[in-house]
């Protein structure tokens, strides 16, 4: 062979070599299923009575799907994904939470559902992913109806039949009572729930309910039932409302001259309480399911990087998001592989949720249930003078 026919030899066989290495990473390219983007729905309150959560909640996924990007993508079977989290506003409504999930499913074609975060919202659309076969998980709702005979719908949360018990008690150990009041919205599944929760649970911690007060959500005049729990005697007022209502309870309670503790639960834990009640709710208490105050470790570090971009301490909603985002990263990657097949990748995803044990979220160690609950501690935080949401106690099933 004379040297030019072995130059043109090398020549071609480097060109093969290179039409190869091509070929082969388009090969590689193309075992990314959806287009090498993994679609997740959040159906959150943006507007509406409750805003300050569906606004964590977008910001704890926004930091989430930046830990994605920044490291090159989702790795699932050694193929990475981009993901996506498109944002619906289900305005704190039932109907929109639902119509919010339908177009998700059907429109937008997403592999899992994070929210809704409200009961009202998330025991409807429960029913909406678990008809449809679609991964559900939400970060707040403790009504037992959001998961109860939906293999597909998960939480993030303590189940309120556990609050309610916590509370409870609580009443009765540290503050001392023998007779309590209850104050909640009889129109809305989360209060109307744990209010009957924490009825039964003091019961049988031998307490008296002498009042047991409703009223009907938008209401905003509470002084024939504050009047009434004032001359019933009790000793702690129990009210399970939302961060926008509590304020208004609180000082009205206050105006009319009830000096006694007053007792809240999960729904309490936005920082837009102390904005909006500031010393009215100074030395009151409330279960939940973190307090930013004091934490540690990748805690620690979520409410440093979240107060650095957003200005202000992230609530528990947040951290619960924050948390369910990654369990669903962990049940994705658990799969083993994307198959482009939308219902069989989605009964792939919610097999492996089913499957975590022992997940070390920044909220505290979970394990779920057949039922889609996590098994984990609540805790009592402490209003204290400086309007923090100070750790007092934990409590554990």
């Amino acid at each position: 062979m004379s040297g030019k026919q072995l130059r043109i030899f090398l020549l071609l066989g480097l060109l093969l070599l290179g039409a190869a290495l091509v070929l082969s990473g388009c090969k590689v390219g193309s075992k990314a299923a959806y287009g090498g983007v993994i679609k997740i729905g959040n159906d959150a309150p943006l507007t509406g009575d409750i805003p300050k959560v569906g606004e964590e909640s977008k910001y704890a996924l926004e930091m989430w799907v930046e830990d994605i990007k920044k490291a090159g993508g989702l790795d699932v079977g050694g193929v990475k994904y981009q993901v996506q989290v498109i944002n619906e506003d289900n305005e704190s409504k039932a109907e929109s939470a639902t119509a919010a999930a339908l177009k998700l499913i059907n429109n937008d074609k997403v592999l899992a559902i994070i929210g809704p975060y409200s009961s009202k919202q998330a025991v409807p659309t429960g029913g909406v992913c678990n008809e449809h076969k679609v991964p559900m998980i939400s970060p707040w709702s403790t009504n037992p109806r959001t998961t109860k005979d939906r293999p597909w719908v998960f939480r993030g949360c303590f189940l309120d039949s556990f609050q309610g018990m916590v509370d409870a008690k609580f009443a009765k150990e540290e503050l001392g009572a023998k007779k309590v009041a209850v104050l909640y919205d009889v129109a809305s599944d989360y209060p109307k729930g744990l209010a009957e929760f924490f009825k039964k649970g003091a019961e049988k911690e031998g307490l008296q309910v002498v009042a047991f007060e409703s009223f009907t959500t938008k209401d905003r005049d509470f002084s024939a039932q504050l009047t009434r729990i004032k001359n019933s005697g009790a000793d702690v007022l129990f009210t399970p409302q939302y961060y926008d209502e509590v304020p208004l309870i609180v000082k009205q309670a206050h105006q009319l001259g009830w000096n006694k503790p007053i007792l809240g639960s999960d729904s309490w834990g936005s920082p837009e309480l102390m904005k909006l009640c500031g010393d009215d709710c100074v030395g009151s208490y409330f279960s939940t399911h973190w307090a930013y105050s004091g934490v540690k470790g990748k805690a620690k570090e979520f409410v440093d990087r979240f107060y650095k971009k957003y200005g202000y301490k992230p609530g528990d909603v947040a951290a619960l998001t924050w948390d369910s985002a990654h369990i669903l990263q962990q049940a994705i990657q658990n799969c083993g592989k994307l198959t482009g097949n939308l219902q069989k990748d989605r009964k792939c995803i919610r097999d492996n949720m089913a499957k975590i044990k022992e997940y070390p979220g920044i909220t505290g160690k979970m394990t779920f249930t057949e039922q889609g609950d996590p098994i984990k501690c609540a805790i009592i935080v402490h209003i204290n003078k400086k309007h923090e949401f100070q750790f007092y106690k934990q409590v554990c099933p």
